[in-house]
């Protein structure tokens, strides 16, 4: 029988597995995998049998400073799945984390083996998909995020996640294709958000907001940056107000993943996360 081998990813190698992303619906943007590397480049895994140049299996576990670390990409390809290679790759991959907090949105069919390996369900998270109008006024106090400056973007978005990204943000805002954008009510930042083009329409996340008016303004904005017939939030139904809006602007759910967790992880702003940044990084 054919040996498994995991090994760690070179962001060229991990093309293959942006591909499988977008066989399995989850619909990656196209500028993805150079962010996700600029976070932690050691912290993607590919299986290869015997040394087979084509990777069978994948996983990242991309670490956060010394406390977090966060799981995606938990994939097999189809035609050799139920041979084992998933787990031998996610305990390879998750070895990574050392003593972190993990972090990861599950989807469903997983859910269950992820309890067994010691996550716990934190809350849940829906896509919401569909076409968003803007106001026949543009909001004035929408602007890009230049204008506020990289230190308050970072401080308003350490607000919202577990844990500091700057190497991650820093690209995050400026990735081709990408439009970043804050809210400034009387001189103060109100919230931020990002849209990128994916292989379908275009993703919104973050979407990180003081209230919902906030969240509205930045939603319209965004999704007319984009240019984009269609747009998809990952909503966290531990903010009831998110989903409200996503209701109240005819978005529709499209898939449900559990966002869970190893152990604790610090307190964050969930009234301000309309929507989380992506479902592979957290």
């Amino acid at each position: 029988m054919a040996r498994l081998q995991v090994s760690r990813a070179t962001p060229a190698q991990w093309s293959r597995v942006a591909e499988w992303a977008v066989a399995e619906g989850w619909n990656p943007g196209l500028s993805d995998g150079p962010c996700f590397f600029a976070q932690d480049p050691d912290g993607f895994f590919l299986g290869r049998l015997d040394g087979d140049p084509e990777p069978v299996s994948a996983v990242s576990v991309v670490t956060y400073g010394e406390r977090y670390a966060f799981l995606g990409f938990y994939l097999v390809r189809p035609d050799l799945r139920g041979h084992g290679h998933g787990l031998a790759t996610w305990t390879a991959g998750l070895a990574h984390a050392g003593d972190r907090t993990v972090g990861l949105d599950g989807v469903p069919d997983q859910q269950d083996n992820y309890r067994r390996s010691g996550f716990v369900l934190a809350h849940r998270t829906a896509r919401w998909t569909g076409q968003v109008t803007a106001g026949a006024v543009p909001d004035p106090g929408v602007v890009p995020v230049a204008r506020v400056g990289a230190a308050a973007i970072a401080a308003y978005d350490s607000a919202c996640h577990p844990a500091e990204r700057p190497g991650f943000l820093a690209r995050w805002l400026t990735a081709p294709g990408h439009r970043a954008l804050a809210r400034v009510v009387d001189g103060r930042l109100t919230g931020y958000g990002v849209v990128r083009p994916a292989h379908e329409g275009a993703r919104i996340g973050p979407l990180f907001a003081d209230t919902a008016a906030d969240a509205e303004a930045l939603l319209e904005a965004l999704a007319a940056a984009s240019g984009a017939e269609r747009v998809a939030v990952d909503v966290p139904e531990a903010n009831p107000e998110a989903v409200a809006l996503m209701k109240a602007r005819g978005l529709t759910p499209a898939f449900e993943t559990a966002r869970m967790y190893t152990g604790p992880v610090r307190p964050v702003a969930q009234d301000r996360i309309f929507g989380i940044t992506t479902l592979e990084l957290g």
